[in-house]
């Protein structure tokens, strides 16, 4: 297993919110972009939890995608993109017993899981896709994020998804 229990509680005694009440599921990002704009007051330390954050996404690929959403604004970090953070740590306090999983097994399959959402992001309104990869039952690729093609449905959008996590097993 690893874990990062204790890392988890030093992101968040570092950023002031280890006495904040946890949430059961992340941010949506599309809250991330819209609500209203006014400039964090200090930047540097959004940086410094957003490099915590980022280090964390390699034994948590739950988070991820959120995690490099928000990151996309470091250059010009808002208090919205704070609030969305704040919600992301207080996600992780409530979650600090989650571990990544290496498990020895008799299976030597590969499987995977795909998922898409069409035109989500409203930012550019590109589609998101992901797959996991398991190699018996320990997860070994991921990925999260736009795709870069612009799909005309949710049917193509699932096949481009489709389409990256077959190449990925291959």
């Amino acid at each position: 297993m690893l874990r990062h229990h204790k890392y988890i509680l030093d992101i968040l005694t570092q950023a002031g919110t280890n006495s904040s009440k946890p949430v059961d599921t992340l941010v949506s990002t599309w809250k991330v972009a819209i609500l209203p704009y006014y400039l964090f007051s200090n930047p540097t330390w959004y940086r410094q939890i957003m490099g915590a954050l980022q280090y964390l996404t390699f034994t948590r690929p739950n988070i991820y995608f959120v995690v490099n959403k928000v990151f996309q604004f470091m250059h010009v970090p808002t208090d919205s993109h704070w609030v969305a953070v704040k919600h992301i740590l207080r996600y992780l306090k409530g979650t600090t017993s989650y571990c990544f999983h290496i498990t020895r097994g008799s299976s030597f399959t590969l499987h995977g899981f795909i998922d898409a959402d069409w035109a989500g992001s409203i930012d550019d309104h590109k589609s998101t896709g992901g797959y996991l990869v398991f190699f018996g039952q320990t997860p070994i690729s991921w990925k999260s994020g736009k795709q870069c093609t612009i799909a005309r449905s949710s049917t193509e959008t699932a096949y481009i998804a489709l389409a990256d996590g077959t190449t990925e097993i291959i």
